[in-house]
């Protein structure tokens, strides 16, 4: 059996109305931008990206900020977006910093996979732009090219191609890819959050651990059952928030990982 290691990282933070992370019901139309609304609503939850040691090769899920976000927060999300929420990247959080502190350079990372193409998922991609393969999801790809809600800025120049969705034995819809085709490490299609947003399963020697991206913001999210703030499909969001929820309950699943939950250290898996 084909077990990995997985580095949980924090390649920065991200400062966002409550109401992004789980949904409200309230007056306000758009209570996830916080606009007019209180800051104490507003909350730092951290951005994370994955280091996934497999046996046959490196693999990185998602990017987190990229440096720029020292300097220039506002010309690195827009005028727009910055309205909404802004970030942080302590020094030596980036996923440049932190494989050159492993030793690794870019062109030994065999995969990059983006979970979904938001701007706190893909911001740091150029920082691995020689990785040997960088692929998303098709149906999120073509939907990045044309709505709104993604900052295409910051993959523009960067080799990213797609997966079709194929048949997987996981997830709310049986579709996915296997990434090495021996069932050890998957993208399982979650999509509702954004449209073709993907969480990563991956085998450990204890294991099934779940990296369930943006599925839910943390474990309150599938206990008690509340959505994201922003989704364009609720129905599908709450499909897959319902298959994370029973995922979790299996005796084989060691751990869901959602990416921005406050309560999830860095760690490693084994």
């Amino acid at each position: 059996m084909m077990t990995s290691k997985i580095h949980v990282w924090h390649t920065g933070q991200v400062y966002i109305d409550q109401a992004m992370a789980f949904q409200e019901k309230t007056w306000h139309p758009m209570p996830y931008t916080g606009w007019f609304r209180s800051s104490t609503k507003k909350r730092w939850m951290p951005v994370s990206a994955y280091l996934i040691e497999h046996p046959k090769g490196l693999v990185l899920i998602d990017t987190g900020w990229h440096e720029d976000m020292r300097t220039n927060p506002k010309k690195h999300l827009g005028w727009l977006t910055s309205t909404m929420f802004t970030g942080t990247l302590p020094e030596g959080q980036s996923v440049a910093e932190r494989l050159q502190a492993k030793g690794i350079q870019n062109k030994d990372i065999d995969y990059v996979l983006l979970t979904h193409l938001h701007s706190d998922h893909v911001s740091g991609v150029k920082h691995v732009a020689d990785a040997k393969h960088i692929i998303t999801n098709e149906l999120e790809w073509h939907a990045a090219q044309k709505d709104t809600g993604y900052i295409r800025s910051m993959w523009e120049s960067v080799p990213i191609n797609t997966f079709q969705l194929q048949e997987i034995p996981h997830g709310p819809y049986q579709l996915g890819y296997d990434v090495f085709q021996d069932g050890s490490l998957y993208m399982v299609y979650t999509p509702g959050h954004s449209k073709g947003l993907c969480s990563a399963l991956v085998q450990t020697t204890k294991g099934w651990v779940l990296l369930a991206s943006d599925v839910g913001y943390s474990e309150r999210s599938w206990e008690q059952n509340v959505l994201p703030g922003v989704t364009i499909d609720k129905a599908a969001a709450q499909k897959s928030l319902d298959w994370v929820r029973e995922f979790r309950k299996r005796e084989d699943c060691v751990q869901v990982i959602a990416n921005h939950d406050p309560s999830i250290n860095e760690q490693v898996i084994e």
